[in-house]
């Protein structure tokens, strides 16, 4: 799934989360997300709103913690814990790049950096918040139009500092940016570290069906146009996909564990697959062919895990195009147990991590509670042909979420 942003007026985290939420990325299930960082003294609903006649939704957070500033090693730890593994791995590149370049703005190792404004609850909802979104969606790629940056200047705790704020133009370094009339700061540290850690492509959209839009409003109020981000989840057209890239490495001196150790590590900072094949080389000599595939922007970062954690001393890469159909995650009721479900096109599969706890609280067969998950999940398919489906996943008032 395609995540493409459209920052009208601007991106700050909540806007943007604001808007996922609005495409139907589900509140519940980022709420639990959120909550397995073991951040407590917070609330966080959504509501719709009308902005210069445009719907839209906006995000309140409301905490019982007035504190604003907190070393940035403590926010990487409450990150780390943000439960399914991929939601912690982007929120914690989103940290390390925030902690990184205030680090190098103000001298000091960054895990030591006191984030000020960036140190409240509000860091680590939008942060864990907009990375479970993503995951919820089934988002593997994000797409970002030109920021637009503000002028003049802003308040710190350090002071005055001028618009855009030092650390937020480090992050966009790469980016594609525009001016605006509107005065102030339009693009925050957050939302520029979060484009980072998803590893955004600022180009022209690539030839895609498109789904369901949704707009995130900010709190700022604007006189002559909403202030408000849009995020359009697309899948590419019949006959195009998306560019990934392959990387391979034949390795014939690395223990099996450490096999599954570096294709967890590589899922876990965002591969889009990693995998191991068993090969014969010269001299017949045994080994394995490791395999990771990759958004191309993160094709870099993996490249050197490979080689760092394997000692490898040579990958190949190879540019490919896949086609992703369009799926969705909702939860069915097994026995008064929630196991969520991966909705696809052509089948509806249960999450083995959600069966496998089910099975134990309810003492009854891994294979029972699968099955009866399944058989829950094909209910609540809607009857019809496959493109009905498609459309039900793109358009998801034709296909309801389901709850227990």
């Amino acid at each position: 799934m395609i995540c493409w942003i459209n920052p009208f007026t601007g991106l700050a985290g909540d806007m943007l989360l604001a808007a996922l939420i609005d495409a139907g990325a589900p509140l519940d299930g980022i709420r639990d997300a959120i909550r397995s960082t073991g951040l407590t003294g917070w609330e966080l609903s959504a509501h719709q709103v009308t902005t210069h006649g445009l719907a839209a939704t906006r995000l309140y957070v409301e905490v019982g913690d007035t504190a604003t500033e907190r070393a940035a090693a403590e926010l990487l730890e409450m990150a780390g814990r943000a439960r399914p593994e991929p939601v912690a791995a982007l929120a914690v590149a989103a940290l390390t790049a925030i902690s990184t370049v205030e680090g190098k703005l103000h001298g000091v190792d960054p895990r030591e950096v006191h984030l000020h404004e960036l140190g409240g609850h509000d860091t680590i909802v939008d942060l864990v918040g907009v990375a479970a979104a993503l995951h919820l969606l089934g988002v593997t790629e994000v797409v970002c139009g030109p920021l637009p940056l503000g002028t003049g200047h802003t308040r710190s705790a350090h002071g005055i500092i001028p618009v855009p704020a030092p650390a937020t133009a480090a992050l966009l370094q790469g980016a594609a940016v525009t001016g605006t009339d509107v005065p102030g700061e339009t693009v925050t540290p957050t939302a520029a570290a979060l484009l980072t850690a998803a590893g955004a492509r600022y180009q022209p959209l690539p030839t895609v069906t498109l789904g369901r839009t949704g707009y995130g409003a900010g709190t700022r109020t604007l006189t002559d146009r909403p202030n408000v981000c849009g995020v359009t989840l697309a899948v590419p057209a019949r006959g195009g996909g998306e560019a990934v890239t392959v990387l391979e490495t034949n390795l014939d001196d690395v223990t099996g564990e450490t096999l599954a150790h570096v294709v967890q590590r590589a899922l876990d900072i965002g591969a889009l697959d990693a995998w191991v094949t068993p090969a014969v080389m010269k001299k017949g000599r045994p080994a394995h062919v490791l395999h990771c595939l990759t958004p191309p922007g993160r094709a870099e970062e993996l490249l050197d895990l490979l080689c760092a954690e394997t000692g490898s001393l040579g990958v190949r890469r190879h540019d490919a195009v896949r086609t992703v159909l369009p799926r969705r995650t909702g939860t069915v009721d097994v026995d008064g147990v929630a196991v969520r479900v991966k909705f696809g096109p052509h089948r509806a599969k249960p999450e083995h991590d959600d069966v496998a706890a089910a099975a134990a609280r309810l003492g009854l067969p891994l294979r029972v509670v699968a099955e009866r998950a399944a058989a829950a999940a094909l209910r609540e398919q809607p009857a019809g042909s496959r493109s009905e489906s498609v459309l039900g996943e793109l358009h998801p008032g034709r296909l309801r979420d389901v709850r227990p």
